[in-house]
């Protein structure tokens, strides 16, 4: 006696063995209990997850006989008369299964329909499974309308489509339309552990998680796995062999990767890729465990109670999940998860996707907060310096060369003006340029002046009239006091520091959360959380802050924070509770901006060349542009 296939062996006869649809199974229950029943149904979903088996059960439930021939429509189909074995075998006269993709045209519609005049040889209703019914054409779906609108009492339709959104409006409205939804893979594994008992086929749990999962929600696809599987591994499942045929990557891998990323250890990243490579393991599928890992990461690290409790207990992966959890940062597996999603589509474009597939994991470690660059870092003052402003010298052209300089008008309306300031060896020129068309361009030559002068203009422009004030200016024709009511208005939309308030304890923490960022022994949120945070008070070796924001109050912060201050050598435990703050390191640092703009704002408007340009021209500097030195 030939083989037969799981899939097929153990392919559901009755809606209680049907598993994972349960939805489905209700309402044809139901239906078929009242016999409330309508004439055409559409069944829905992807492959694998039970659209024919339905349909022939739902054809045996109308046409079943009961085993001493008496019966009548039953949601449970006895499995033992004439009909309902006909169906299984397939060569019930009155049930006619049409695979529309070849079966596509108008004239095999035609044909099928021919037969509709004729009542049912042996059943009581003859039905019509017409399978992939969007394969037909235009011209077949407007043949078969009127009859599926108004078929015969003894005729039932039942179509079944893995693509609803190609079949028409005007068929889907003239149908009940079922959704089979994807199996979870518990309820796979479930049935293939049933499966497999039933067989005599001794199963690793692991061996059967992994087939689920390679699945993807679909039964037939997972019977037809775990027969490839039988045939690989003699006869029995077990984990090595399955994720050997399946070419899965093995879990340490994967863990690997993520405690590295963790723990920024680029090495070991760099590593554990060559190892792959080596062993002939999937990027792709290395990608795809790492998303699975991050996002059971994520769920934990927003609903701790999950940690003390997983969904599995006796998944070894939950509990590296939740080990995971603790050690990498919130931000962290958020940015890691969306750069595997990300990372699956770069694999195709790269000429080694073993090379691809490293160059995704260390864009978390360039992009990771606080990460330290390999080179030299420059010092505080000049990286502080390389933000905000460029060098002094590097604005300064050569002595011997002349700068031609352009203003711009913005609008139409903007009337251009020529302005330079020269030194008392030079004759003063302030001359007012023609009325010009729109987008005229005005040059303005600045004579050449040494890198010194400059500098000592750029640094105290209002201390003498004779020094070059470089101050970026746009010209508009507005009025003077109009200008000087948008500036006060713009000062006045500035936040003000009134927020800070000084603490008796203000300064010390503030001295000692920018030595630890100066040390770069914080970084991400625990640097986050020192700078947000106010030293409430130090009583002994405890000391208590305070944060307005509850996302902050992290345990694995709170812990790397009470390292970094350790190492510091504050040897103390802290406690963090939420509520108003208003002396925090980040308010001092931003009052302290704050004020070093004021300042170099009231220099640059108090300065007389400004100040001429903006009353006599209507000129305003534009937003922006001081920047304190």
């Amino acid at each position: 006696m030939s083989y037969l296939v799981l899939a097929r062996k153990y392919r559901p006869k009755t809606f209680t063995e049907l598993v994972g649809q349960a939805h489905v199974v209700q309402a044809l229950t139901n239906a078929l209990t009242t016999q409330r029943l309508h004439h055409a149904y559409l069944f829905t979903g992807t492959r694998g997850v039970g659209k024919t088996t339905v349909s022939r059960i739902l054809a045996k439930s109308l046409n079943c006989l009961g085993p001493d021939g008496n019966g009548g429509i039953t949601a449970s189909p006895c499995g033992v008369c004439q009909a309902c074995t006909d169906i299984d075998s397939g060569r019930f006269v009155d049930y006619t299964e049409l695979d529309a993709a070849s079966n596509r045209g108008v004239d095999e519609v035609q044909t099928l329909l021919e037969q509709a005049v004729y009542k049912p040889v042996q059943g009581r209703f003859k039905v019509f499974m017409i399978d992939e019914v969007h394969m037909l054409t235009g011209h077949a779906f407007n043949a078969m309308l009127k009859t599926l609108e108004e078929p015969p009492e003894y005729l039932k339709f039942v179509l079944a489509t893995t693509d609803p959104q190609k079949v028409p409006v005007t068929v889907l409205s003239r149908c009940l339309q079922f959704n089979l939804r994807p199996m979870a893979p518990e309820t796979v594994q479930e049935h293939l552990s049933h499966v497999l008992q039933a067989e005599g086929v001794p199963a690793d749990t692991p061996a059967l998680r992994l087939l689920a999962r390679a699945a993807r929600g679909s039964m037939r696809d997972a019977l037809s796995l775990t027969d490839q599987a039988i045939a690989f591994g003699s006869g029995k499942l077990e984990e090595a062999t399955v994720r050997l045929m399946l070419g899965s990557v093995d879990r340490s891998y994967v863990l690997r990767l993520i405690e590295a990323l963790a723990l920024g250890d680029g090495k070991t990243v760099v590593e554990t890729c060559e190892a792959l490579r080596l062993h002939g393991l999937s990027a792709a599928s290395t990608l795809e465990e790492m998303s699975m890992l991050l996002q059971r990461m994520a769920v934990i690290q927003a609903v701790p109670g999950l940690a003390d409790e997983p969904a599995d207990a006796s998944d070894p992966d939950a509990h590296e999940a939740v080990r995971l959890a603790a050690l990498m940062p919130a931000d962290e597996t958020q940015l890691l998860y969306s750069m595997c999603l990300h990372g699956r589509a770069e694999l195709g474009l790269a000429p080694d996707e073993y090379a691809a597939l490293t160059m995704v994991l260390l864009r978390l470690l360039a992009f990771k907060p606080g990460a330290v660059s390999t080179r030299a870092a420059p010092a505080s003052g000049a990286a502080a310096e390389k933000k905000t402003l460029i060098d002094a010298t590097a604005r300064v052209p050569s002595a011997a060369q002349p700068v031609t300089r352009a203003i711009v008008p913005s609008a139409p309306a903007v009337a251009p003006v020529a302005a330079h300031v020269t030194t008392p060896d030079t004759a003063p020129a302030t001359a007012l340029a023609p009325a010009q068309p729109a987008g005229y361009v005005l040059p303005v030559v600045v004579p050449p002046i040494s890198a010194s002068k400059t500098a000592q203009a750029l640094v105290a422009p209002a201390q003498s009239a004779t020094k070059v004030v470089a101050v970026p200016v746009r010209v508009q024709a507005e009025p003077g006091e109009r200008m000087q009511q948008r500036q006060e208005a713009n000062a006045g939309a500035r936040p003000a520091s009134a927020s800070f308030m000084a603490t008796p304890e203000g300064d010390f923490w503030h001295a000692t959360v920018q030595q630890l960022i100066a040390d770069e022994a914080i970084a991400a949120m625990v640097r986050e959380l020192a700078l947000q945070s106010q030293l409430v008070a130090r009583d002994g070796d405890h000391w208590m802050l305070r944060v307005e924001r509850e996302s902050l109050n992290q345990p694995t912060s709170r812990e790397r924070l009470r390292t970094a201050l350790s190492a510091a050598g504050h040897v103390a435990t802290i406690s963090v509770e939420v509520g108003a703050v208003s002396d925090s390191p980040a308010r001092r640092n931003a009052a302290a901006a704050l004020e070093k703009q004021r300042a170099a704002e009231e220099i640059i408007l108090a300065d007389p060349l400004v100040q001429s340009m903006m009353r006599d021209f209507g000129a305003k500097i534009v937003p922006g542009s001081i920047k304190p030195i």
